[in-house]
């Protein structure tokens, strides 16, 4: 099979499909590994994994991101049509699992483990909230040079080709 059938046929490149098959391949041994370990446990996590997200985060990120559009959508601007957007989810959503992972010690509520961090509770609010910073501030330098980018080449700044079938060269005189 050549490589264009195969992307056709698959929709990607083998390469995507080896990763998917190797994250396949370890997200089903760390199951089996935790589930010969603690079954119950495992079943209640990942049922109540499912029903946190579904029934509780994906309706209100859905709706904090209609209200950002629904703002911003109103705002006059003179900034080009690009996809924005992204600029806000990306630091969002990474802010957002960083702060769903380390909550206990985030907000403070981390009493059952004492000294399991090695660290006191009162820097990780500060650094999640400088990470958060970093992140937002990263996404707008990336946003930034993707709008000046953008008006360079509307401008016309960027190399210009020559015409087909024209004769670029200067005649001489003779």
């Amino acid at each position: 099979m050549t490589m264009g059938r195969f992307v056709r046929w698959y929709g990607s490149s083998p390469l995507h499909l080896l990763a998917v098959v190797c994250s396949f391949a370890l997200t089903g041994y760390a199951v089996v590994r935790l589930f010969a370990v603690r079954p119950l446990a495992v079943a209640v996590w990942f049922v109540g994994a499912a029903v946190v997200h579904d029934l509780i985060l994906l309706p209100l990120y859905s709706l904090a991101d209609l209200a950002v559009l629904d703002v911003l959508r109103h705002r006059p601007t003179r900034a080009p049509r690009l996809p924005w957007i992204n600029h806000l989810r990306v630091p969002a959503f990474l802010s957002g699992v960083l702060l769903l992972v380390w909550f206990p010690l985030i907000l403070g509520l981390s009493a059952p483990y004492p000294g399991a961090a090695g660290l006191s509770e009162d820097v990780y609010l500060g650094r999640w909230l400088a990470i958060t910073g970093v992140l937002f501030g990263v996404s707008a330098v990336a946003f930034a040079r993707t709008v000046r980018r953008s008006r360079r080449g509307a401008r016309g700044g960027g190399r210009r080709r020559p015409v087909r079938g024209a004769d670029t060269t200067r005649r001489r005189h003779r």
